[in-house]
């Protein structure tokens, strides 16, 4: 019986790793190549909900994620400038984990089931069979003209009214979740029409609020981590299809569904998962690679294509300064619209 064929994986964030842990487990040889290096903070909501839950549970990882730290979360508020509008439990439960815990907790569990990882490790070599994209997301300086980037930092003594906050801002929005140690995770997407060359020096400015919303007041005594702060620029939201390229690609590398539904990282847990099984089939001569990245793609486009399209259009409202705020107060006063609107991006 011949040896599996290996895999390389390029790009260790959550939809590299949890692949690679995934394919070790069936006894395929499998080699990271990771730019960066682990533990590190990322611009991320840490917020793991819906169908990704069902994945990792699947993997065996589950209950390691949860004796690592993650905090589970039932309730969200949402925030309008200085309006509220009142808590709702979440219509399925969640997990709340800082992704310096996280990404380090699946690196050290790839290693452990013989998965060779090589961080601080840049891919030069172009994807071929064999190969998988992991790389994260697909940057484009400007989308309809404007500036699309992200910052997140961790910070204490900060008062949340539900397990998850939703602050909408002018051209933006932040998101408040609660972490283990009294720790809140704040992380934003913003867009602007101008370079964005001082969000170094600037970042409190955009994650606070302006003055006079909930949201500054809600940080105006917080204590911030400066060491867990991050950025990220270049985002594309614009939803894209596995079956368009060539390349076989999971998690963002993929496509990146608006945060706001706090389903990114779910989606990259799902992406891998879909991708063991014609993987598998690839490494032991059942399919060709051609066969197994096709069926990749046909996995994911169809598991995707319709929260991919709802979260588009909610997007769409939440960036509109007239429809946002109406938006918001149907969702708060119909628990039937807030349900469907979360199963739909979910």
């Amino acid at each position: 019986m011949n040896p599996p064929r290996p895999i390389t994986i390029v790009g260790g964030g959550l939809a590299g790793l949890s692949l690679g842990i995934g394919l070790r487990q069936r006894g395929i040889p499998v080699e990271i190549f990771e730019a960066g290096k682990y533990p590190r903070h990322r611009v991320c909501g840490e917020f793991i909900s819906g169908r990704g839950l069902q994945s990792l549970q699947r993997l065996g990882l589950l209950d390691q994620l949860i004796s690592g730290g993650a905090r589970p979360a039932s309730t969200a508020s949402f925030f309008s400038g200085n309006s509220s509008f009142l808590g709702k439990p979440l219509p399925e439960p969640a997990q709340c984990l800082s992704r310096y815990l996280l990404d380090d907790l699946l690196a050290r569990e790839f290693l452990r089931i013989g998965g060779r990882l090589y961080e601080n490790t840049r891919w030069s070599q172009g994807f071929g069979e064999g190969i998988i994209r992991a790389t994260g997301r697909r940057v484009r300086a400007t989308v309809e003209g404007w500036r699309f980037f992200g910052l997140k930092v961790h910070a204490l003594d900060v008062d949340l009214a539900a397990d998850l906050e939703m602050h909408f801002v002018p051209n933006g929005y932040v998101g408040l979740c609660q972490l283990s140690g009294g720790e809140v995770n704040v992380c934003g997407l913003f867009r602007s029409r101008t370079t964005l060359a001082d969000l170094s020096s600037r970042w409190r400015d955009w994650l606070s609020g302006p003055r006079g919303s909930k949201l500054h007041s809600r940080l105006r005594s917080a204590r911030f981590d400066e060491s867990s702060f991050c950025s990220v620029a270049g985002l594309s939201l614009k939803p894209r299809r596995a079956s368009d390229t060539d390349e076989c690609s999971i998690g963002d590398s993929l496509t990146m569904i608006p945060p706001v539904t706090g389903n990114g990282m779910s989606m990259a847990f799902e992406s891998a998962e879909l991708a063991i099984g014609p993987l598998g089939d690839y490494c032991s001569g059942v399919l060709s690679w051609i066969e197994a990245r096709q069926q990749i793609a046909r996995n994911c486009d169809e598991a995707f294509k319709s929260r991919l399209a709802w979260a588009q259009r909610l997007q769409a409202v939440l960036f509109n300064s007239v429809l946002s705020r109406p938006a918001l107060m149907l969702t708060s006063r119909f628990p039937g619209l807030w349900a469907t609107s979360f199963s739909l991006t979910r």
